[in-house]
């Protein structure tokens, strides 16, 4: 382990020999630290990169003054977050952007179907499939804050709103294919959700696979799709400079490769992912906890494209150009088509492919006039095809002429994103598959304590799910206080 940097704050005496070191500094690490600092324990953050945050982070990845997310851009489940949402972010720095859309999602006739912020006004623009979507998302929006709370923890829990989290869970356990055709009778509907419903990384026919969707188009109507003014990093620097408030202090460019330096007593939050804990605690699991980790299986894969841009995308659909988020994929068969194929290791020749534009909105993140974007596909768990091709026809099919505005080109195959963030294993950007038994027992029917009392687990391969948000964090600290 090597300590090159101090980031922030002071190392200061322990409170009753209260100690606890966290693993890992992306929104989950930050959360249970905080919790912990809050809670009168001495903290220290040790971050292997030279950056904090994780996959929360904002970085030059194409040229000089154009500032790039390294992983999301789009933050609902931040903005949404219970956690979040109790502290001051704002007084430290973090101000959230709404574009005019949350969501648009072109056609080949065009057009592009739209996602409202207002339920109301989406109802509207989704004609005879629109009181049913008021219907759907109506109680699930009103109700947010009580529904994030339920559903960012353990599955198996005592709900403190039991009709409510019945509600949501009885349509979420229902795949993507069947909800859609259930629900909606028109095929743009069923497209705008198929992209949605996408984001799960599971084929749209697979159980669950409504889930993601639900939330997030919950979360479009209660708490917007934004993003953070001048990049994720914003984030991370807000929690950063909440817990220096609180006494605690960060490690940059400082591995963790073994707890046993340290005192046998501290206390371990750990956002890394189940390999890497093995990895690092070794004989200190039992053999059997060991395994119920080795078997812990990863998600597919993320193929990422960074893009500097001499103007904006020319989109076909003039509203492509006021949605933050664009998703590109047709119909919901073709989505569908896309999906299933990257369960069975193939790579489809018009892959589903998610994009942001944040500086049709914010003008701090490129040089004026200037403009950044970045778009990713799903391919099989560490897959080395390069998907470049497929994505930027993807683009053109619904902006044509979009290539000739690539002034420059960032690509993370699943190997770079993974040199970049250790806890995306293969490029698996949600912590683990998505099968009902490891949603269920994410990692095990532990969820977030091990073997050994004074270990836990944080990361995104916890309840809570992937995503900026924090919960994770949040309830294995509060798991680990309570215990100890």
């Amino acid at each position: 382990m090597s300590d090159n940097s101090l980031l922030i704050g002071q190392k200061h005496h322990q409170l009753h020999g209260c100690h606890a070191v966290v693993v890992g500094s992306g929104p989950n690490g930050m959360a249970a630290a905080i919790v912990l600092a809050e809670a009168g324990y001495g903290v220290e953050l040790h971050e292997a990169q030279s950056t904090i945050g994780g996959g929360a982070r904002t970085l030059e990845l194409t040229l000089p003054g154009f500032l790039h997310d390294f992983g999301a851009a789009i933050h609902a489940m931040a903005a949404g977050s219970p956690f979040f949402s109790s502290l001051p972010l704002s007084q430290h720095g973090v101000e959230w952007i709404h574009p005019p859309l949350p969501l648009a999602h072109p056609l080949d006739d065009g057009t592009a179907v739209i996602l409202e912020h207002s339920l109301s006004d989406a109802a509207h623009m989704l004609g005879n499939d629109g009181s049913r979507w008021y219907r759907i998302f109506k109680p699930l929006a009103e109700n947010w804050s009580q529904i994030a709370a339920e559903v960012l923890q353990p599955v198996i829990h005592m709900p403190r709103h039991p009709f409510l989290f019945a509600r949501f869970g009885i349509s979420a356990f229902a795949s993507a294919k069947l909800f859609a055709s259930t629900f909606f009778k028109e095929a743009r509907t069923r497209a705008l959700f198929a992209g949605i419903a996408a984001h799960s990384f599971l084929p749209l026919a697979a159980p669950l696979s409504s889930s993601g969707a639900i939330m997030l188009a919950a979360a479009a109507h209660a708490v917007g799709w934004p993003m953070a003014r001048g990049g994720s990093q914003s984030i991370t620097n807000a929690l950063a400079s909440i817990l220096k408030e609180l006494g605690g202090c960060i490690h940059t460019n400082s591995p963790v490769t073994s707890l046993d330096p340290f005192e046998r007593n501290t206390l371990f939050l750990c956002d890394i992912s189940p390999r890497q804990l093995l990895a690092i605690t070794g004989h200190r699991l039992n053999p059997a906890f060991r395994h119920s980790l080795e078997t812990f299986k990863p998600g597919p894969g993320t193929f990422k494209v960074d893009y500097a841009l001499t103007e904006p995308i020319p989109w076909k659909a003039a509203d492509c150009l006021r949605a933050g988020t664009v998703h590109l994929g047709g119909t919901f068969e073709e989505i569908a088509a896309s999906e299933r194929a990257i369960a069975d290791g193939q790579h489809p020749e018009r892959p589903f492919v998610l994009l942001t534009q944040p500086t049709l909105f914010d003008e701090t993140r490129a040089p004026q006039g200037k403009h950044i974007a970045w778009a990713y596909s799903h391919v099989p768990n560490g897959s080395t095809f390069d998907m470049t091709d497929r994505i930027e026809a993807q683009i053109e099919r619904f902006a044509p002429g979009f290539r000739d505005c690539v002034l420059a080109r960032h690509i993370s195959s699943p190997a770079t994103l993974e040199s970049m963030d250790a806890n995306l294993l293969g490029g698996d950007i949600s912590g683990g598959a998505m099968t009902l038994w490891q949603t269920i027992f994410r990692p095990t029917r532990r969820n977030y304590s091990t073997s050994d009392p004074n270990i836990f687990l944080c990361s995104a391969s916890t309840p809570g799910i992937g995503g900026v948000h924090g919960m994770c964090g949040y309830h294995a600290a509060h798991a680990a206080l309570k215990h100890c």
